[in-house]
């Protein structure tokens, strides 16, 4: 059975290699937070140089509306690799995930309620 951190670590590590494979760049940074029945993981620097480019040359909402609406059906599109990966790392199944990504700072958060707590075991103490 894994700690809390490592069950962080292991999804932080898939989301990192799903990003790069499937989305084509993987983030400058990720952290995941196991809380309860939820993992939260956040993603900054996901942008590829053409989404920026995409952003900053049609007017501003029209971009990010664009670009939000493209990577939502991506993400969709990939759901079903993602709650496996959930469940593989955790041992629980993922009830439902939801999705955003800000145009602006590049940062994307993906949120994943699961039908239960994980179990983990308590990091040692030095």
């Amino acid at each position: 059975m894994n700690t809390q951190g490592e069950i962080e670590a292991a999804i932080c590590e898939r989301i990192s290699r799903f990003e790069q494979e499937y989305m084509g760049r993987g983030p400058k940074d990720i952290r995941a937070y196991l809380i309860g029945d939820l993992i939260v993981v956040r993603l900054q620097g996901v942008l590829t140089a053409a989404e920026k480019q995409l952003v900053g040359s049609l007017p501003a909402e029209k971009g990010r509306s664009l670009l939000k609406q493209v990577r939502t059906q991506l993400i969709e599109a990939a759901r079903p690799v993602l709650e496996a990966m959930v469940l593989e790392v955790t041992g629980s199944k993922a009830l439902s995930m939801h999705h955003d990504i800000s145009t602006v700072t590049g940062e994307e958060i993906i949120v994943f309620s699961l039908t239960e707590s994980p179990l983990f075991r308590e990091k040692k103490g030095k």
